[in-house]
């Protein structure tokens, strides 16, 4: 059972989430939240697998509440589910260690189908959310005539895998599109964090942004 933990201040729409997700095979609700106030306690206490989270919420706010989470070191996965489409927004969100990016209008059933791609390891966006991603990303690429990924000496490989990250691709897809195994994808993420000094996918597509790397 792939355990969720939600974050939502609206009243109606979180105990809808919450009959959605617990209602569906494969999954569990252990909780729902208004605010990110105790996130760290709660996060600890209920150990999920995946945590939904709204940004704009009384009190302590999404983005404080995923930078708390990734503080502890937790595995879990973070999805952020929100009314904002933003760059401020989605770009803040993937600093701070966001796993995906969706929008409140997703219909249910593509929501629990990307709860399960996130779950197996996917990075699952809104077609808007990703086209933003791309385009800020070609935007960086343009902007610097000389790569800093050299002074963390990816190699080739490991730039078209880091490039495919950065652009929401899953292990499965990044692996069709190179016409490698899913297990040589696995390696060059292996060695992908050992030289950025990361350890997850969100904070080394983070880091991407922030240094520009590609």
């Amino acid at each position: 059972m792939i355990k969720v933990v939600l974050y939502e201040d609206n009243n109606q729409l979180r105990e809808g989430l919450a009959m959605l997700i617990h209602g569906s095979e494969g999954f569990t609700v252990i909780n729902s939240y208004r605010n990110c106030n105790n996130v760290e306690e709660e996060i600890k206490k209920d150990q999920p697998d995946i945590v939904l989270m709204d940004i704009d919420m009384p009190g302590t706010g999404g983005i404080e509440g995923l930078k708390m989470i990734r503080k502890q070191n937790h595995p879990c996965k973070i999805l952020m589910l929100t009314v904002f489409d933003d760059r401020k927004s989605i770009f803040e969100a993937i600093r701070a260690g966001a796993d995906g990016y969706l929008l409140k209008k997703t219909q249910p059933v593509k929501l629990l189908d990307h709860l399960k791609d996130l779950y197996e390891g996917g990075s699952p966006m809104t077609a808007s959310i990703a086209r933003q991603i791309i385009e800020m990303f070609n935007q960086i690429h343009e902007g610097s005539e000389t790569s800093k990924g050299d002074e963390y000496k990816l190699t080739d490989r490991e730039k078209d895998v880091l490039q495919l990250m950065v652009k929401g691709y899953t292990y499965k897809m990044a692996a069709a599109e190179l016409f490698i195994s899913v297990d040589t994808i696995r390696s060059h993420i292996k060695n992908i964090y050992e030289k950025l000094h990361v350890n997850s996918k969100s904070e080394a597509v983070a880091k991407v942004f922030k240094n520009k790397l590609l």
